[in-house]
């Protein structure tokens, strides 16, 4: 069950079963054995290898679902990115950034590389000239986040695979905000492809895990580090994002849905100075994201005009909860400043363009009336707050 020509949810729901020869069950058994035969036997599975069953089985749904060849399970996003930047990255080499990335890769970068003898440059913007100006000779990758985290800016991937083919390095990408739902950048030509797992594809807060899929010979790559580093999963968290991700279509889909509306609602509230959402008319890009995103996603970021207090707002609402994570069945909204971006200076945030007053919203799968009303009411009573 891994042909791409299969639909989404076909994929979500079948690619990577575990068959239960024993007792014919409808989903994947769970294998929660930490210790297994190595005499007589074809494969020596060992947890700290990724070569357990379910970590096997879900591996081959993951590369399905990005149309990749393989894949590995970490036990949380950064460690995906870690893992697949440090594989292919050495002393003395070099990486080039986009300048607009989530706050813990970049934070990953600035305090861990210079411990390895590893340089690194961001982009000034996100045009495909600006990562060429940055290449120097001991450049290994080119990493880039399509759409970002927090301003959904929008990279393209066309152009980025063909400057890393063009000058022979590996392209990766952070496709969390995305999801396989919405966008495959393989189909692209990016090389590797990384996702928090934890958000959208686990989909229900409530499991922690990263995931990266790329060709065969570039997961060996990664394994061979990896193996060392003891990133992997436990096998019982492994089958319940297997499970998970059976519905992350049908999720996704209806985030994709509300979320739309809502980016609408607020670019035209009295309320609301800015919306950065790919889906919008007014975004800039969004004409190249509508040529390599099938859906638009499930977040956004908004701020309000002046005068009005973004903590207070979001300590009135009732429904839409104020959050550290995303990609929940459940709307969340948090302030960047104090959360995912937290760990940059001021005036490394300023650089990126994220206001004190910027609010990311993850919209969940609630009518959306109801979360209009929400906000709504939220809206009003911070205004009545003296302060």
């Amino acid at each position: 069950m891994t042909d791409k020509k299969l639909g989404i949810n076909t994929r979500c729901t079948h690619a990577g079963e575990l068959n239960d020869t024993q007792f014919k069950g409808a989903i994947s058994p769970l294998y929660m054995s930490t210790s297994y035969a190595f005499e007589d036997v074809e494969v020596k599975r060992y947890p700290r290898y990724f070569n357990t069953p379910n970590q096997v089985a879900l591996a081959e749904k993951m590369a399905a679902l990005e149309n990749g060849e393989a894949a590995l399970i970490f036990g949380s996003g950064m460690a995906a990115v870690s893992n697949a930047m440090m594989a292919f990255l050495h002393s003395g080499d070099h990486v080039v950034l986009q300048n607009t990335l989530y706050g813990g890769t970049r934070n990953l970068i600035m305090e861990e590389f210079k411990k390895f003898g590893i340089s690194y440059s961001f982009t000034k913007n996100l045009k495909p000239e600006s990562f060429e100006a940055e290449i120097k000779e001991n450049t290994k990758v080119i990493y880039i986040e399509t759409p970002s985290n927090p301003l959904l800016t929008i990279t393209d991937l066309n152009a980025i695979s063909k400057i890393a083919k063009k000058h022979r390095l590996v392209s990766m990408i952070d496709n969390t905000f995305a999801s396989p739902v919405n966008q495959n950048p393989i189909d692209f030509g990016i090389d590797v492809v990384i996702h928090s797992a934890t958000k959208y594809m686990g989909g229900h807060s409530d499991i922690l895990a990263g995931t990266v899929i790329s060709s065969e010979a570039h997961i060996e790559t990664i394994f061979q580090l990896a193996k060392n580093f003891g990133g992997n999963l436990s096998d019982y968290t492994v089958w319940l994002l297997e499970r998970s991700i059976k519905t992350m279509g049908l999720r996704v889909k209806a985030q994709n849905k509300n979320a739309k509306k809502l980016a609408k609602y607020l670019e035209k509230h009295e309320d609301v100075e800015r919306v950065y959402y790919p889906g919008l008319r007014s975004h800039p890009d969004h004409e190249l994201a509508k040529s390599q995103m099938r859906g638009f996603g499930g977040m956004l970021s908004f701020e309000l005009k002046d005068g009005i207090n973004a903590s207070l707002f979001q300590k009135q609402l009732k429904m839409i909860k104020p959050s550290m994570s995303l990609a929940g069945v459940e709307s969340t909204i948090l302030l960047p400043t104090l959360t995912s971006h937290a760990l940059l200076s001021a005036e490394e945030r300023a650089a990126e363009g994220i206001k004190d007053n910027l609010m990311r919203f993850s919209v969940g799968i609630e009518e959306k009336e109801d979360l209009i009303a929400d906000l709504e009411q939220a809206l009003v009573a911070v205004k009545e707050l003296k302060v």
